[in-house]
């Protein structure tokens, strides 16, 4: 008896398998059902979660390492697989791409447990540092805003390290918006999708234009925070500064990035050649 065209394709090498594109594998995936195709097609996208995954780094990087990160966007890919439709346009990286930054954010966003009045005390933590400056003439201590909210050093820390992550979050919710209306994504084979390469790489020019025109301060914050990981703790005792004098700092660059992203993302800036 002749053997179908599915049970033929079921003899696929994996020499076979590994020279056909993403496309070609999920439609061969949906015909025949076969989950060692499938586990190619979330094997090959490893490389892309690990970009995306660094990217973000700076938001979950104080719970979590990436390889927790990879492995857990290994199993949103898998998920993903299923519900993907091969006859639609978008391709799947595009499609995978927002749900591997959905996946990283909703896990952060978890981990940090931002209940209603966690946003209340960081309101409460801005409007007492505002006070006291009026009042004071001069950024207050940590120990005065300690005073003024009737609170433990370790909770104002807890406090402060959370509203970092949070405006991080923001922006990236701002530019993920933005990327994905359009249908970009992050690319795991710049040369397969040189469009959206092209997209990145001018969203990217965007963004180092507006941490250039920072002033000093506020670069070397951002770069020890989200580069090399530190505490506010830890930055103010590199830079003879307090921590609430760093979590103004960081506050304002977040908001000037997000303000200029605005306005590229609206046509007001150009990205340089």
């Amino acid at each position: 008896m002749s053997k179908t065209s599915a049970e033929k394709k079921l003899e696929c090498t994996s020499k076979e398998l590994a020279e056909m594109d993403t496309q070609e594998l999920l439609a061969l995936y949906k015909e025949t059902g076969d989950e060692s195709i499938k586990w190619t097609v979330v094997l090959r996208c490893e490389g892309l979660i690990k970009n995306i995954a660094m990217q973000l780094r700076g938001v979950y990087s104080s719970f979590t390492q990436l390889d927790d990160i990879v492995n857990e966007c290994l199993l949103t890919v898998f998920e993903a697989i299923e519900r993907y439709n091969v006859s639609q346009e978008c391709k799947f990286e595009t499609y995978v791409s927002k749900r591997i930054r959905g996946k990283i954010i909703d896990l952060t966003r978890k981990q940090e447990w931002f209940p209603r009045y966690f946003y209340r005390r960081s309101k409460d933590v801005d409007r007492a540092v505002d006070e006291l400056t009026s009042e004071l003439g001069h950024t207050p201590s940590e120990e005065q805003i300690i005073q003024r909210l009737g609170i433990t050093k370790v909770q104002y820390g807890n406090y402060v390290e959370c509203i970092a992550r949070a405006k991080v979050l923001d922006l990236n919710d701002m530019l993920d918006k933005e990327i994905m209306s359009g249908g970009g994504a992050y690319p795991s084979n710049i040369q397969e999708q040189p469009e959206l390469a092209l997209q990145e790489n001018e969203m990217r020019a965007a963004l180092a234009q507006g941490i250039a025109s920072l002033q000093k301060n506020e670069q070397i914050v951002l770069s020890l925070y989200y580069e090399k990981n530190l505490k506010l703790r830890e930055i103010g005792q590199i830079m003879d500064l307090s921590q609430p004098r760093i979590s103004q700092i960081h506050s304002r660059a977040v908001q000037k990035l997000q303000d200029y992203m605005k306005s590229y993302l609206s046509g007001e800036i150009q990205v340089e050649p």
